[in-house]
């Protein structure tokens, strides 16, 4: 899908499920931005406040395009950020802060992903803003949260901090080697936003049945417990080391590369044993138990099952066991992923236009989230950096011209 495409005009016609909801965000990086992506694909008015000169961190990661104007714009900052409007504001500065409370009561949901305290420090926190906007619907995210005091309040995280504390690094990295750091992309920053999402949404909900003001306090360490549920559950339960249990699942090779099982049950394993060519296994003393699969698993049952695979594709031996009711599925590279028909069928990349001269467009995820009858799309490139500074102060705050000139004559707005 490209980057304005209507997907569905009468589904957009109809409307989207949070069209009217206004957010209000101070925001940086992925954790935050991510979350408010995905509302705003939802239907939501999303609006980006940005320090002045550089802006939102995300902006200077790497690798990065540059815009019409030559501006370099980070990767972490194009996935993240389609369809907002942008403001720059000093709000160090007291008339920057007084600038973003004097918007907030045209907004239901005031959101940042400061490092905890520093909105509360800047005068920004939720009983500040509660001040000025009586029902308001207030998020925070942080690596250990605000309202809660903990060993780790202070700390700054970024997404493979909190994955690194969650133990899921220790319980994948085999004995004496170092970890592999960040296995899954932004695991901690998705996962957060994700729970943020829910959080908001549920504090929606609430604040519309009562009138009265939210605060939504997500902890990223908090998200990546809960994503690791293996860690803390498995130990409990006396397994260690990052023992999974008694169950198939690993790589197998395909003629050209590699493809996962998952077997757990017995008539999964009597499955897979018929379709491997291999029916006499269920009978087979050694297999009688989960266990014995795993002790002959290298002995016996992956030379079987690459025996069967030799002369197949990946996605034709996953194709197979799938058939058989057997859960398969190929390893994919990247430009696997990029020219796959499945997610070309759900829309699952949105192409950006690059300024910069090369051909290639940016690919950025597009919204997982398909609600039937709602359009997926339309959507809007990035916002430069305080794009939208003039038209917000003068459409939402009423300022004129001369106010405007002097607030960006004074350093307070860009």
């Amino acid at each position: 899908m490209q980057l304005g495409d209507i997907v569905n005009e009468a589904a957009l016609g109809a409307g989207k499920p949070l069209d009217g909801v206004r957010i209000l965000a101070i925001e940086t990086m992925q954790a935050l931005p991510f979350a408010t992506q995905l509302l705003g694909r939802l239907g939501a008015d999303v609006l980006k406040v940005e320090p002045l000169g550089r802006g939102d961190l995300a902006r200077g990661s790497q690798p990065a395009v540059a815009d019409d104007r030559g501006r370099s714009i980070g990767a972490t900052f194009l996935r993240n950020n389609l369809s907002k409007r942008s403001i720059a504001v000093d709000l160090k500065r007291p008339e920057g802060r007084d600038l973003v409370l004097g918007l907030a009561p045209g907004y239901d949901v005031f959101a940042e992903n400061s490092r905890a305290g520093a909105s509360s420090r800047l005068g920004l926190g939720f009983d500040d803003v509660r001040a000025h906007r009586a029902d308001v619907v207030y998020l925070s995210v942080s690596g250990f949260g605000n309202t809660v005091e903990t060993p780790y309040r202070d700390w700054p995280a970024f997404a493979p901090i909190v994955e690194a504390m969650s133990g899921i690094y220790a319980f994948k990295s085999p004995p004496g080697k170092p970890p592999v750091v960040a296995p899954v992309g932004a695991l901690g920053d998705i996962g957060t936003a994700l729970f943020a999402t829910v959080g908001l949404l549920a504090a929606l909900r609430q604040r519309d049945r009562t009138g009265e003001a939210q605060y939504v306090d997500i902890a990223m360490l908090d998200a990546m417990v809960a994503m690791t549920d293996i860690v803390t559950n498995l130990w409990s339960m006396g397994l260690r080391g990052g023992d999974l249990g008694a169950f198939i699942l690993h790589g197998f090779a395909a003629r050209d590369g590699w493809f996962i099982v998952q077997v757990g049950r017995e008539d999964a394993f009597a499955r897979l044993a018929d379709a491997v060519g291999h029916v006499e296994w269920v009978d087979d003393p050694r297999f009688a138990t989960r266990q014995g699969w795993i002790d002959n698993l290298d002995g016996t049952i992956r030379p079987a099952i690459e025996h069967w695979a030799a002369a197949m594709t990946k996605v034709e031996a996953s194709a197979a066991l799938s058939a058989a009711g057997v859960a398969a599925g190929p390893c994919f590279a990247d430009e696997e992923v990029v020219a796959d028909e499945h997610v070309a069928a759900r829309d699952m990349l949105v192409e950006c236009r690059r300024d910069d001269g090369v051909d290639q467009p940016i690919l950025v995820p597009g919204n997982p989230v398909r609600i039937a009858g709602v359009a997926q799309g339309p959507e809007r490139r990035v916002p430069w950096l305080g794009e939208h500074t003039d038209a917000v102060l003068t459409d939402e705050l009423h300022l004129p011209p001369a106010r405007i000139a002097d607030l960006r004559s004074a350093g307070v707005v860009g």
